[in-house]
């Protein structure tokens, strides 16, 4: 008899399971089956409707889910999950019924109504490791959404999970949708201001010891100090903040007595020669956990050590701040929508790094130019965008890209010569018109307004690379990672080291940067410096090959834009990138 083929196919699943749920039975049954059953009929049966799923089975407090799409399961997640942060805003900590999802898409095998495999054992195992309250995806499902739904994920890296035979790369999915505080009567509550605002509340002394108290203080007014430094978000001054110091504070009383959105705390912890400094940034209307890090160093300088932590928190706030508020402004209608939040949008388009978005990006730009002529920010996010369809070889016109960026770089500045991204951004523009003693003032000056900004060692790596300075530029290229290691034009920076590595006759490492950086992004300028740094090494059929990819991805009008995106000061250095593009196969 022929054996009966087995039904298989592609699918989403979700898993979730109420955290914590024997505990809550054991606290009080009819009570927690009834909020169980309360939740399901009010809002997760109608939304796993509405975002078109099927449950296969209940087990309890689990469920199991099926999607057709992937998008639609991740959509159906996170609506629950945020509808469930404002249902249990009035319940007691210790009673909340917080869900754990975990999210895969896989092959399974289905028997009738059931479905088996390791895409439903996956979800499973992603389930368990989920905090309350959290979703978490595979690598797939992150792949699949990332670009068409405006949510974070923070990398939570491999792990080996029960019955799986490979390890699982997981992603935390962001909840991060603002819930609105209800007023409370008994204070009086701020309004948030136009852009973001966060306060910084007084660091705790966890050592025991009272001298210690200094340098928790000297660490939070460090980082005021830093943070103030930042033109597109609201810091609140020590003096308010000063005044929670040694209180229980409640994060969302917090934040309407201050008119803040966001909220960093953290601790210090000493012990012998060695302390233990914890930062965490919070949204303060949801008291969701945006980031967190921790710092162990060793005391043989305190006020190195205090100077390093404040560096290290400074440089990871920021882009988790501006990233955070992108997501939010991606979020919003276009007609529900102003200066601000064009600008934020523009800048999220511009992140995306594909032709179609950078094209919004620009239309977003000028929508917040139009809606206000003075704000600095909207004239700004325009000079980035043509500036870098520039340099990456998206310009149809490269003319006037370039003389329209200048001007909006320009009157970015004129509105606010404090902003340290317009000095970058002027940098830039001074590189593609060869004046290098004007860049290097350029990136002096953005420093100079504030000396944790990773995207100024950037430039001032790439100007010192056209300077012929190839080993002070891997020494500004190395701050600039320590910084912000997870900056998103970390593959355009590739090429720039890449080519003070080849200027320093470093080809192999060169080649190593260049192939770092077409990992995460191919662009025709990095396969230019690898055939180059190839031809050097005398690797024919690497060059080649690379050669083939840079012609593939190249512009229209590849000479010209070479030309200009490759700025030396000093013919002898352009010559030897030639030379290296010559022995590659490369007729110019």
């Amino acid at each position: 008899m022929a054996q009966q083929r087995v039904e298989r196919k592609l699918t989403a699943i979700i898993a979730a399971d109420v955290a914590g749920y024997s505990r809550l039975m054991g606290m009080d049954e009819e009570g927690t089956l009834a909020q169980l059953n309360a939740h399901r009929r009010e809002l997760i049966d109608p939304k796993i409707k509405e975002h078109r799923g099927r449950i296969v089975k209940t087990t309890g407090d689990g469920i199991l889910i099926e999607f057709a799409s992937v998008v639609d399961a991740v959509r159906c997640a996170l609506d629950v999950q945020q509808r469930m942060i404002e249902r249990n805003a009035s319940v007691p900590k210790e009673r909340r019924i917080e869900f754990r999802v975990g999210i895969n898409i896989g092959d399974i095998i289905v028997e009738g109504d059931d479905i088996f495999g390791d895409g439903v054992n996956v979800a499973a195992r992603l389930e368990q490791l989920a905090e309350p309250g959290a979703i978490l995806v595979s690598r797939n499902v992150r792949n699949e959404v990332r670009d068409k739904l405006a949510s974070a994920f923070e990398d939570l890296g491999e792990r080996e999970v029960k019955n799986i035979a490979r390890p699982v790369r997981i992603y935390r999915l962001r909840i991060d949708k603002p819930i609105e505080p209800v007023a409370d009567k008994s204070s009086s509550a701020l309004a948030l201001p136009d852009k973001p605002s966060i306060a910084v509340l007084p660091f705790m002394n966890m050592s025991g010891d009272v001298e210690q108290e200094y340098f928790a203080d000297g660490i939070t007014e460090d980082i005021i100090t830093a943070l103030s430094k930042q033109r597109w978000f609201l810091v609140i001054a020590r003096n308010s903040t000063f005044a929670y110091k040694g209180k229980q504070v409640d994060t969302k009383q917090v934040a309407r007595e201050l008119g803040i959105r966001y909220l960093l705390e953290g601790s210090v912890r000493k012990a012998g020669d060695r302390i233990r400094i914890t930062a965490q940034l919070i949204e303060a209307a949801t008291g969701a956990h945006l980031w967190a890090e921790r710092y162990d160093r060793n005391l043989a300088d305190i006020f190195a050590v205090q100077d390093d932590i404040t560096e290290s928190v400074v440089g990871a706030i920021e882009p988790e701040l501006l990233n955070v508020e992108r997501q939010r402004a991606a979020r919003k209608s276009t007609d529900n929508m102003d200066a601000f939040d064009h600008y934020l949008r523009a800048i999220w388009s511009f992140y995306q790094f594909t032709l179609e978005e950078q094209v919004r990006a620009e239309q977003h730009a000028r929508r917040a130019i139009e809606l206000d002529p003075t704000f600095a920010q909207g004239h700004l996010s325009l000079a980035r965008i043509l500036n870098f369809r520039i340099w990456y070889g998206w310009s149809e016109g490269v003319d006037s890209d370039l003389q329209n960026g200048y001007a909006a770089a320009r009157r970015a500045a004129e509105l606010d010569d404090k902003d340290p991204y317009v000095h970058y951004i002027l940098a830039w523009y001074a590189l593609l018109k060869r004046e290098h003693e004007s860049a290097l003032a350029e990136v002096q000056k953005s420093i100079d307004l504030s000396p944790n900004f990773a995207l100024g060692y950037f430039i001032l790596g790439s100007v010192r690379t056209f300077v012929g300075q190839f080993d002070e530029a891997n020494e500004a290229f190395q701050r600039a990672m320590r910084l912000s290691a997870h900056e998103s034009l970390t593959f355009f920076f590739a090429h720039f080291l890449a080519l003070a590595q080849y200027g320093q006759g470093r080809y192999a490492d060169a080649a190593k940067t260049a192939r770092q950086g077409i990992a995460i992004r191919p662009a025709h300028v990095l396969y230019g410096t690898l055939a180059a740094c190839y031809g050097q090494l005398g690797q024919l059929d690497e060059a080649r090959a690379a050669l083939a990819e840079m012609r593939r991805l190249m512009p229209k009008d590849a000479d010209r834009l070479w030309d200009l995106t490759h700025p030396y000061a000093d013919p002898v250095h352009r010559a030897h990138v030639i030379e290296g593009l010559r022995k590659a196969g490369l007729e110019r």
